[in-house]
């Protein structure tokens, strides 16, 4: 008997599942301690200009009854943030929209999307890891003065934490509603989170309200809420331990408090405080390219020096030969 079997027709055919999936992406969360905007932006510019008022040192002496006081001059420094544009784009083409089974323009959207948010993230993060303030890691009995010359064994220990904390409340630096924030590599984390003792970490519903946990946040260790990424700044292959580039990986763990950071951003054609996806024209005789893009005008800057902290970093678990 004949059977009119599978390979007997040319009927069968591969199935597609029509959702479109996308790449492992990483939660966007610098710009969330960007606290100092604009409050009465005089007018539109290639910059913004912020002033900021220095104290007057304390008046310790008395007075002498029959004298007037002797003024003193006030002084103030500003902060420049220069904007700057930024921005991507994909064309598609008529062929491919008209031959593909998934909705090409809504993927291309959602790629467009996402590159906007993870490109000004980067900007900011390499802002941040520019600040003047780093200790190595260590512990504290580490010697290392420069970060090509940590070593493997230099991971990040309690007392790095510690020492970075009282230097924030030793400048005045502002916390976040009582803690200060620090965004710290999964590979970082994983040495810290080894602490024990009195002052070992807490995750988030230890020490706050669920509602007030910042996005990534990941627990609280010796004052600081820290944030977890894999975006925190990494400098690969930046150490031999001896002065030179080499096979060890450096890691950047970001310690904050309020007013480190400063953003500025265009006010005019539909410009705000975040990139837009924007549609572009069609340009070409037959109506085939259809570009889909993002662009940003806008810039971000270190506020205040004194309110950021940097550790830089080895890890046991990290690129070390």
């Amino acid at each position: 008997m004949a059977y009119t079997e599978q390979s007997s027709l040319l009927t069968d055919q591969v199935a597609f599942d029509r959702i479109a999936y996308f790449a492992l992406r990483s939660e966007l969360l610098f710009d969330a301690v960007a606290d100092v905007m604009p409050v009465a932006q005089a007018m539109p510019g290639s910059s913004v200009k912020f002033t900021i008022f220095n104290d007057l040192d304390p008046a310790t002496s008395t007075l002498t009854e029959t004298s007037d006081v002797t003024a003193v001059a006030m002084s103030d420094s500003q902060v420049e943030v220069t904007l700057a544009e930024y921005g991507n784009a994909v064309n598609t083409t008529a062929k491919l929209r008209g031959t593909s089974f998934l909705d090409v323009d809504a993927a291309a959207a959602n790629v467009v999307g996402y590159n906007a948010g993870i490109s000004i993230d980067s900007i900011i993060r390499d802002v941040l890891a520019g600040g003047t303030n780093v200790v190595y890691g260590g512990g504290g009995s580490s010697d290392e003065t420069a970060r090509n010359q940590i070593e493997a064994e230099d991971i990040i220990e309690a007392n790095d934490v510690r020492k970075v904390v009282a230097a924030l409340r030793k400048a005045n630096a502002v916390s976040f509603n009582g803690m200060y924030m620090g965004y710290i590599h999964p590979d970082v984390s994983y040495d810290l989170r080894r602490e024990t003792g009195v002052a070992s970490w807490r995750d988030p519903h230890v020490y706050s309200d669920p509602a007030g946990i910042y996005m990534g946040e990941v627990g609280a260790f010796e004052g600081v809420r820290f944030i977890e990424t894999p975006r925190a700044k990494l400098f690969e292959n930046a150490s031999n331990g001896a002065g030179g580039s080499g096979n060890i990986d450096v890691y950047c763990t970001h310690i904050m408090g309020r007013q480190a950071l400063a953003k500025a951003h265009s006010i005019v054609d539909g410009n705000g405080p975040f990139p837009r996806v924007i549609r572009g024209p069609v340009v070409d005789s037959l109506q085939r390219f259809q570009p889909v893009g993002w662009y940003w005008l806008g810039g971000y800057a270190r506020f205040r020096e004194a309110s950021l902290r940097r550790i830089e970093a080895a890890s046991s678990i990290g690129a070390n030969s």
